[in-house]
């Protein structure tokens, strides 16, 4: 008779339940991060002239924000907008002007 339990299978089996384990425990850590970084604001589009050049957002709170992906038509000096934006606080810039963020939504008020 077969062994049933053959242990190379079970080997494998439990290093398939590992990993499989360790990617969901480490993708539901990381939306928890992104949420607690994120955050909603309105705020004025400012052309900043430093280093060539920048646009940033001075938000209604009084603070400065660089938006990494600002999009083109909001490149507008003095455009009030909302955006929803990601705080990254793992990113530095040449800039040294405000917190950089990740644009997540931006509408024109």
């Amino acid at each position: 008779m077969k062994n049933l339990f053959n242990p190379i299978a079970i080997t494998i089996l439990i290093i398939i339940l590992s990993i499989s384990i360790y990617i969901i425990m480490e993708n539901a850590g990381g939306n928890v991060e992104d949420e607690e970084n994120m955050f909603k604001m309105e705020g004025t589009i400012k052309y900043i002239g430093l280093e060539g050049g920048f646009y940033g957002i001075i938000g209604d709170d009084g603070k400065k924000y660089q938006p990494i992906n600002l999009p083109d038509e909001y490149r507008v000096d003095g455009l009030r907008v909302w955006f929803k934006a990601r705080a990254r606080e793992d990113l530095a810039t040449i800039y040294m002007w405000g917190t950089p963020i990740e644009i997540i939504e931006i509408y024109p008020v």
